[in-house]
């Protein structure tokens, strides 16, 4: 992992359409406001998949230290070129998130570019991505020094599995409003810590699962947010249950042994899991 990554993320992110940002947005890091400040976008690198194509991940800092921000698919937050919506968050938590999601891009991408772009505020955050040599990642081969390899995860026993912030999806899922819908995830992990030659004793350290609403109109409300499971077999069972009619999609985050912030930067130590949901009206019978 080239530490330079980390120097450079968030000076990046700072780019806004039609000109430099006023110097006190230039500190974001010196900025810590319950509410009323802005989110921008993060290009954390990319890394080659084993067909060859290539996946590109970002992320996103909140500068709010409270308040969740809420930027709908559309106009106000878009991936481009390609459709608006390439599985980014429409939600925002407080503070640093890193690999939130990432855009697979085919092995002929070349030196193109995409770029997200969310718009919040009066304020307008644009960040391109390509694949430059020098954001290239480790998010799924061993992390150097510590071989530290990234939890894997799936929706089914059976079923097949993901790794790295571009993960594995579930679903469609179809459920009504009110009904609360049955969501189990299976994990393991190799024990090992971002940073660490070895596993320093922690061996069948417990991971961390947590879970999000990634995008959707409504408010869903989860039987439990997050737990700590098992590293060589965890499972955690919950339920989501939804306000509003619409498409969903949840994001579930297991975290290794580095800890939920401790291994961020490294892109080495987490896996996302998405979940695609279709909340229809819950319809009434008639009174008899």
């Amino acid at each position: 992992m080239r530490a330079r990554h980390v120097l450079v993320v968030v000076p990046a992110a700072l780019l806004i359409t039609g000109g430099l940002l006023p110097a006190a947005a230039q500190r974001p890091l010196g900025t810590r406001s319950a509410s009323g400040q802005t989110v921008t976008p993060v290009f954390e690198g990319w890394y080659e998949n084993a067909d060859g194509s290539y996946s590109i991940s970002f992320g996103y800092f909140n500068r709010n230290v409270e308040e969740i921000l809420e930027i709908p698919i559309g106009t106000d937050n878009f991936l481009d070129p390609g459709e608006a919506n390439q599985g980014q968050p429409a939600i925002f938590h407080p503070r640093r998130h890193w690999g939130v999601f990432a855009v697979n891009v085919p092995a002929d991408f070349g030196n193109q570019t995409i770029v997200w772009t969310l718009k919040i505020r009066g304020k307008t955050f644009s960040i391109p991505a390509s694949l430059h040599r020098d954001w290239k990642i480790d998010a799924l081969k061993g992390e150097v020094g510590s071989g530290n390899t990234p939890p894997v995860l799936k929706f089914a026993m059976d079923g097949p599995e993901g790794a790295g912030p571009a993960g594995i999806a579930s679903g469609p899922h179809q459920v009504s409003v009110g009904e609360p819908l049955s969501l189990t995830v299976w994990v393991r992990d190799d024990g090992r810590r971002s940073g660490s030659v070895s596993s320093d004793g922690r061996e069948g350290a417990p991971l961390t699962l947590t879970w999000f609403k990634h995008q959707g109109p409504g408010d869903v409300v989860f039987s439990e947010t997050t737990a700590e499971v098992d590293a060589a077999a965890g499972t955690m069972a919950i339920t989501a249950t939804f306000n509003e009619p619409g498409s969903y999609v949840l994001r579930v985050r297991a975290n290794d042994a580095s800890g939920v912030s401790g291994g961020g930067h490294a892109q080495c130590c987490w896996t996302n899991g998405f979940v695609q949901v279709t909340v229809t009206q819950r319809v009434r019978s008639s009174a008899s």
